[in-house]
């Protein structure tokens, strides 16, 4: 059964419609700009919570203490 040529060609267009939507949704979700935004957005809120946040300042001052240690020894 031989299909009817306008029908093989609305076909194709929707194809290609698909296809560029596709692509558009892709170009979009892979934009390095988008990506490093949300990597940051990402980090500073774990940097934000309290347990990192004591954490780090606790290894600060950990580490401040070995340097003047370290200094004054």
């Amino acid at each position: 059964m031989a299909r009817d040529p306008d029908t093989i060609q609305r076909e194709i267009e929707q194809a290609r419609d698909a296809l560029a939507s596709t692509l558009d949704e892709l170009g979009t979700k892979a934009n390095p700009k988008r990506l490093v935004d949300g990597a940051k957005t990402s980090a500073r809120s774990k940097l934000a919570s309290p347990a990192v946040k004591f954490s780090l300042i606790g290894v600060a001052a950990l580490v401040l203490l070995f340097v003047l240690r370290k200094i004054f020894s």
